[in-house]
């Protein structure tokens, strides 16, 4: 399978920087407690200083959410959302070991981080501009129809995997018990994405080489960029041979 965003995607948000990391192995019963606590502790430091709707990363998804006519402050991007609960609530919930862990960093990297179960996507997987008739399951079970122009992840099947972009994932490819392969993708469109973005990426894969430190191959990572816009990679293959 591949990821990509589509060309109009990289047309309309050329600031876009997008970190895809693929891993095969993963198990429920790691343990990421400590990495949880310790990306958790960082943003709350950062909550501590103003809210998460002055921080850049978050404005900037605000408006591209504007920008493809989705009202922000009614769907917010997935790291806004987590870091508003955390502000709120003071914790994150605990879902899988994964989902905390990527969550954590995350809310302290004010950045969404997507996490999908491989085996539950139906081939290549793209980020574009919803067609309207793609179906998107919910977490309750129920069948959406993300609207024309609406942006999407979208697999080679017609199922949408993300809705709004980045604010609410498929309940048909979440992370769950027996999950064992994934693709995380985490997407920025701040000033300063270029440094962060692959700062986020290493927190992720080593926080994966930690808590599975038995991942064979070990996960394979890449910056897509809209001159190298697809990685293609089977979950099965070295890292060495993640191309874009």
């Amino acid at each position: 399978m591949y990821f990509e965003h589509a060309k109009e995607i990289w047309r309309d948000f050329p600031e876009l920087v997008p970190g895809v990391i693929l891993a095969a192995g993963i198990t429920p019963d790691a343990d990421v407690a400590n990495a949880v606590a310790r990306y958790t502790r960082v943003a709350m430091d950062r909550l501590a200083v103003a809210p998460e709707s002055e921080f850049p990363e978050v404005q900037a998804w605000r408006r591209a959410f504007g920008r493809f006519g989705v009202k922000p402050t009614q769907y917010r991007c997935a790291s806004e959302a987590l870091l508003r609960r955390l502000r709120r609530e003071g914790s994150l919930p605990s879902l899988h070991p994964l989902v905390d862990l990527c969550n954590a960093i995350s809310a302290a990297f004010a950045t969404p981080i997507a996490v999908l179960d491989v085996d539950q996507l139906g081939g290549d997987l793209q980020v574009r501009y919803a067609a309207g008739d793609e179906r998107y399951l919910t977490f309750g079970g129920e069948v959406e129809y993300p609207g024309p122009g609406e942006v999407i992840y979208a697999d080679a099947a017609g199922q949408a995997h993300a809705r709004r972009w980045t604010n609410r994932q498929s309940g048909a490819s979440a992370v769950r018990a027996s999950t064992s392969a994934v693709l995380i993708v985490a997407e920025a469109l701040h000033g300063s994405s270029p440094s962060d973005v692959p700062r986020l990426v290493a927190a992720v894969t080593t926080g994966l080489a930690a808590a599975w430190p038995a991942l064979q191959p070990a996960p394979a990572a890449a910056i897509l960029t809209s001159a190298a816009p697809r990685t293609r990679q089977r979950v099965s293959l070295a890292p060495s041979e993640l191309s874009c």
